[in-house]
């Protein structure tokens, strides 16, 4: 658990506490495994639970009180009318999140949203569900907020993708080590948002600005 900015998408820039589940249906997390994974582009750690804020916890409402306890200062901060905002991720969230947590983080006061491969039905309850589907699964949520697809993935159908149930559309350009990869990728993402104007960009800027 850990206080941030929303680095991407629709919600880009605003404050957030990322509480962030370890696990995956697509992949393990193993570097040895990712050749065979269904999503081999991760660039996130998610195994273990020795991360910041890190640990296990016994119930609901022992999880939604530590990120309550863990910034508080941020609950008390809030204006009225704007509560503070908490996002799920993972790994694969919707392996853990469920409508007990759901209810518990918000008889804390915040708002509660998820970033999920789309690949389990998202409980009911969560006020921002983005999906960023991966090629190669199947797709289940396909309601929501927010569709963010990395790119470029052979196959991916952004056609078919844009006419699903969501307010907002983006493409992100796969993250790669290599900077001429890096670059070409960006470069595809930038390709498709003039080709197919339904699409928007989404940057990384958490990246940009050097913050988690």
């Amino acid at each position: 658990m850990f206080y941030t900015l929303q680095g991407e998408g629709a919600q880009a820039g605003r404050a957030a506490v990322f509480c962030r589940f370890a696990g995956c249906n697509l992949w393990s997390g193993r570097e040895q495994d990712r050749a065979s994974a269904v999503c081999k582009f991760c660039d996130t750690d998610f195994v273990g639970t020795d991360g910041q804020g890190g640990g296990k916890f016994h119930s609901a409402d022992d999880l939604a009180k530590a990120i309550a306890s863990e910034h508080s200062a941020l609950v008390k901060g809030m204006p009225a009318g704007v509560k503070p905002y908490v996002v799920f991720t993972g790994g694969e969230p919707l392996l853990q999140l469920d409508e007990a947590l759901i209810a518990a983080v918000h008889a804390q006061g915040f708002e509660v949203a998820v970033e999920t491969n789309g690949t389990i039905k998202a409980p009911q309850g969560i006020d921002w569900i983005c999906v960023s589907p991966k090629f190669g699964s199947e797709l289940v949520q396909i309601t929501g907020h927010e569709l963010k697809v990395v790119v470029p993935q052979l196959g991916q159908d952004l056609d078919q993708l844009g006419r699903l149930d969501f307010k907002h559309f983006f493409v992100q350009a796969m993250d790669d080590p290599d900077p001429v990869k890096k670059r070409k990728n960006l470069q595809v993402a930038i390709q498709t948002c003039q080709d197919k104007p339904r699409w928007r960009l989404s940057v990384q800027t958490h990246k940009t600005i050097g913050i988690p």
